[in-house]
């Protein structure tokens, strides 16, 4: 049987929750707000960066992962939840200046990885969502 958060949520492999698709801010908060144990700060951190460095921006959970973007369909960014990190996922991220380090099988893909200890550098993940937010994006 699957893991539950207290108010029931089923949570996938990794700890991920699952969260039904839906458009709005308040999929992705039902979302963050069933990660479990620290993950859930980091995602209220990473939400609140974004929103706050772009000011309008659309969100969604799709696939039991909140996405978020500057247009209709089209996504710069999404996060997930695994066992020991949350990866943040770039989808233009080989354009960011730095691009983040960890590579994917896709040529513009790029992920960032923050860990229960990690520091998170706002300033420099603010810079990357603003870049990431000016590129054309993924369309989903």
């Amino acid at each position: 049987m699957p893991d539950k958060t207290s108010d029931g949520t089923v949570l996938l492999s990794g700890g991920n929750p699952q969260i039904a698709k839906g458009f709005g801010d308040a999929p992705v908060q039902a979302y963050i707000a069933a990660m479990p144990g620290w993950k859930s700060d980091v995602g209220r951190r990473i939400d609140a960066i974004v929103t706050r460095t772009i000011p309008g921006v659309s969100k969604a959970v799709k696939w039991n992962t909140p996405f978020y973007g500057v247009e209709d369909g089209v996504w710069f960014l999404s996060f997930h939840c695994f066992a020991k990190y949350v990866k943040v996922t770039f989808f233009d991220g080989a354009a960011l200046k730095p691009a983040p380090d960890i590579r994917s099988k896709y040529e513009r893909i790029r992920y960032f990885h923050i860990h229960e200890n990690d520091p998170l550098d706002e300033a420099r993940f603010a810079d990357w969502v603003k870049q990431a937010s000016e590129l054309p994006g993924e369309r989903l």
